[in-house]
């Protein structure tokens, strides 16, 4: 029994040296010390206060970082005009040669994460501070754990979708954490791919099978099980949870918390079409005049909001083709082409936008119209 103990040792030793890491974990998540082997930064989400989550589509893994940003801080507005021009020039280089893939707002710090993109692949990330700085995060020698995703889409060379793209870049579309799961939404290699799954923080190695999704796609005029959810947020309705989800042309769609179990296929409740060729960015929720309201970002079309009543009292299912838009009531805002947006508070949200005039600038809402 002690030789077996001893190769056990030996065989932990040898992989997590390989890793870059050292054997000692540390509390309180059971992260280990070192350097994570991050091939891409596609999402980025907090969980508990200081911990990080990066989605790595390119190596279908999750890391959870521990950020060792914990001092509680006002939320002060951000302002960059250029913000692309700005990064670059930090990074030595030019504007063209990089690709802003996320953002998240520490909520305890209130110090903006970006994640940037070289041309040569390469995934860096950053940070802004109250002071509209950008300083480079390190990640090496770091406390962290991974998880990898199971029945992830083929390496993106082996697997193309219609539209010839990577299906392994959709394996991770975005994330959010809660009540102790970490919620990720993306493509799986199986025949219903369109997946979500809820894994359990800590990271314990251990992964249940992901949930299959399914929704009539308004625009498209059918049922979809291969699409990946965009963008997605949680709420509660009637004391039940919801994930409340959007697509690519763009549906908004809401699934049942409690049905999205292990290798569960689940059909979604589409309630809103909002127009197609565009690809939603980003959702959040914010107050507005005391009301709770859904803001969604697009690539193509205004950001709109939907109020919270709307979607709570919206009955039935959209099951046949919308020109156009059509279901919940939403609102357009005078906001076109938003890249990224993450919550600041309650009130407010931080916003990276194409201008009309090709600008990427960095700002922050007014707690009024978005």
């Amino acid at each position: 029994m002690k030789k077996t103990y001893l190769f056990v040792a030996a065989a932990m030793a040898g992989v997590l040296l390989f890793a870059g890491v050292s054997l000692k974990p540390t509390a309180p998540y059971g992260f280990i010390k070192g350097t994570p082997q991050i091939k891409s930064i596609t999402s980025l989400t907090f969980g508990p206060t200081g911990v990080l989550f990066i989605g790595d589509s390119q190596g279908a893994a999750i890391f959870a970082v521990d950020t060792k940003d914990t001092q509680k801080a006002d939320a002060k507005a951000y302002d960059v005009q250029g913000i692309d021009a700005k990064i670059a020039e930090s990074l030595g280089t030019t504007k063209e040669s990089i690709n802003i893939t996320d953002i998240a707002v520490n909520p305890v710090s209130k110090k903006l994460y970006i994640a940037v993109k070289n041309t040569d692949g390469t995934p860096l990330l950053l940070t802004l501070n109250s002071n509209n700085q950008i300083q480079n995060v390190s990640l090496k020698n770091v406390e962290f754990s991974t998880v990898a995703l199971n029945d992830a889409p083929p390496a993106p060379a082996d697997a193309t979708d219609r539209n010839a793209n990577q299906k392994r870049v959709s394996s991770i579309s975005d994330m959010e954490y809660a009540d102790g799961k970490l919620m990720v939404s993306g493509l799986s290699n199986k025949e219903f791919s369109s997946s979500f799954r809820a894994i359990n923080f800590p990271f314990t190695g251990k992964q249940e099978d992901e949930a299959s999704l399914e929704m009539y796609h308004t625009s498209h005029g059918r049922y979809e099980t291969t699409s990946p959810i965009r963008t997605f947020s949680t709420t509660t309705i009637d004391g039940k949870k919801y994930v409340v989800a959007s697509y690519t042309c763009t549906p908004l769609v809401l699934f049942a918390m409690d049905e999205l179990k292990p290798g569960a296929h689940v059909k979604g409740r589409t309630i809103a079409e909002m127009g197609n060729m565009n690809t939603p960015s980003d959702m959040i929720w914010l107050k507005e005049n005391g009301q709770n309201y859904l803001v969604m970002a697009n690539t193509a079309r205004p950001a709109v909001k939907v109020s919270y009543d709307d979607i709570k009292n919206f009955q039935g299912s959209l099951t046949q083709p919308v020109p156009g838009s059509g279901g919940t009531n939403f609102t357009k805002l005078p906001y076109e082409k938003i890249l990224q947006i993450d919550k600041l508070d309650d009130n407010r949200a931080v916003v990276i936008q194409r201008k009309a005039n090709g600008s990427v600038d960095l700002w922050t809402s007014d707690g009024k119209n978005i």
